[in-house]
């Protein structure tokens, strides 16, 4: 039997385009602020069509070389690209008098509850595979730059039977949730895991994206500090392209390592 020969595939028509405008970017062709041929121009300087021609131009947005302005088309950044514009401060701070204080969110909409069972990441994080939750669903965005995001709380079953006022109210503010889980008695801690992908044709809608540019999603777990058993799941999803999350981060003493210790043989 013949050996298997392996076959590089070319890479799709796009991302040629994308890697050809790209080269031309870096060697100075294109200067920063420069605006980049219309589509139009595309297809008649390389052949190709106009999807082909947007989704070129999307790939240039990824790698951070091109903003898109609206009527205007696509303008070369200065070398290096720049930071997404809008600021989404992931940061929590406690009060001198013991409550909880985040940064205001714009909502969009009213938020909207739901019962949902447990399934994907949510799940995983808050160890709870196929259990009933309490799903609150929220539209926000920043006002300075028009970015929407959407933002989930998720409340195990588990969770508002141990502190059943979170169940009366679950769309209150999440410094409530918060404050009410350290009143019944919970020391609290926060641990945010940050992925990304591309997002699904409902989340293009709702989130109001042109392209298939991926999305930053946060999962932020609370959790009882003193049992290390998780509480409450807030997920963030914002479009990658245009925000950036930002947290301090706040060093942790490192566990005390364990010495080893040889049983004496005598005994």
């Amino acid at each position: 039997m013949a050996a298997r020969e392996h076959i590089e595939r070319a890479p799709s028509m796009y991302l040629q385009v994308a890697q050809r405008m790209a080269t031309d970017i870096t060697r100075g062709r294109y200067q920063a602020g420069d605006l980049l041929p219309s589509e139009s121009e595309m297809v008649k300087m390389y052949g190709i069509g106009k999807h082909t021609a947007r989704a070129a131009v999307a790939e240039l947005r990824r790698m951070g070389l091109v903003e898109s302005l609206q009527g205007k088309g696509s303008r070369v950044l200065p070398t290096g690209g720049v930071l997404p514009a809008t600021r989404v401060d992931r940061s929590i701070q406690r009060t001198t008098k013991g409550s909880w204080h985040l940064p205001e969110m714009v909502e969009t909409e009213p938020a909207a509850v739901t019962r949902t069972a447990l399934d994907g990441p949510p799940a995983l994080l808050l160890d709870q595979q196929d259990q009933d939750a309490i799903n609150v669903d929220r539209l926000i965005h920043d006002p300075a730059t028009g970015a929407r995001m959407a933002h989930r709380v998720l409340i195990p079953m588990a969770t508002a039977a141990e502190v059943p006022t979170l169940a009366e109210q679950p769309d209150a503010e999440i410094i409530d949730l918060y404050r009410q889980l350290a009143e019944a008695g919970l020391s609290l801690s926060f641990t945010e895991h940050v992925t990304a992908r591309a997002p699904y044709p409902d989340e293009r809608t709702a989130l109001g994206l042109t392209d298939a540019s991926p999305l930053l999603i946060t999962y932020r777990i609370t959790a009882d500090a003193d049992q290390d058993r998780p509480l409450l799941c807030e997920e963030l999803k914002a479009p990658a392209a245009t925000c950036q999350l930002t947290f301090p981060v706040t060093p942790t003493k490192a566990p005390a390592k364990r010495t080893a210790r040889r049983r004496s043989e005598s005994e």
